[in-house]
């Protein structure tokens, strides 16, 4: 399979290993100081770009790979509230191709399912309530982490006594979530339920971020076979 990358940080590096590996072949990379070579033949060849920017140029290299009939797969975040509803139409009436996740660590994949297993148990148990903590390294810009967003929004899916999430929130109804910025740190997300009786807690500690490179180039073999807006749930049925 061709890959372009866009975005050329230390994900991006790890996801070129990784692709390489599997015996995939690199044919545009693509940062800040070369943005150029959207218009490039070499981009314009890949069956997938891989994406891992920032809140504020996400969107903008999905239009660009696009117009140049390339699909993507984007860990971008912080990018939904503003573009979702114009990237859901370009996906659907569009006939482009987006596969996003919050976070493509097989292990999330597998605690998010844990997290939606376990809120529709404690569904029944209002004596309990919960929060969510999630911890990032000092470089990333948006809060709370779009991982945090998608688990927070598996728990309010399932449990009826919250209504929405809410950073720094007493508000019962609503699920709080903090955020943590420290050192290099991956990423380590936190649930916990909470009783006068006892405490309920499930964590996933990234030890690297290979985990998510991993998941990016399965994700970009599952995209090269399928279309529209794609997600962890599509590929990995749990």
């Amino acid at each position: 399979m061709k890959i372009a990358l866009i975005g050329y940080g230390k994900m991006g590096k790890m996801i070129e290993e990784i692709a390489r590996s599997r015996g995939h072949e690199i044919v545009s990379i693509i940062d800040i100081d070369n943005q150029q070579d959207f218009e490039s033949e070499a981009f314009a060849s890949a069956d997938v770009a891989i994406e891992f920017t920032n809140p504020t140029v996400a969107y903008g290299n999905y239009l660009k790979a696009w117009a140049k009939g390339v699909k993507v797969v984007s860990g971008s975040t912080g990018w939904l509230k503003e573009h979702g509803d114009d990237v859901r139409k370009a996906c659907g009436e569009g006939g482009k191709t987006l596969f996003w996740a919050s976070n493509f660590s097989i292990g999330v994949a597998i605690f998010s399912a844990v997290n939606r297993y376990l809120a529709k148990i404690m569904n029944q148990f209002p004596q309990y309530d919960v929060e969510l903590e999630e911890t990032h390294h000092v470089h990333k810009l948006d809060h709370p982490s779009g991982t945090a967003i998608t688990l927070g929004e598996e728990i309010v899916k399932e449990l009826d006594r919250k209504e929405s999430w809410a950073e720094d929130t007493t508000d019962p109804k609503l699920l709080r979530i903090d955020h943590i910025r420290r050192g290099e740190v991956p990423g380590i997300h936190t649930i916990r339920y909470d009783s006068d009786a006892d405490m309920i807690t499930i964590t996933h500690d990234a030890h690297s971020r290979r985990g998510f490179a991993l998941g990016a180039v399965l994700a970009a073999e599952y995209t090269k076979e399928h279309q529209g807006l794609l997600t962890i749930s599509d590929m990995f049925k749990f």
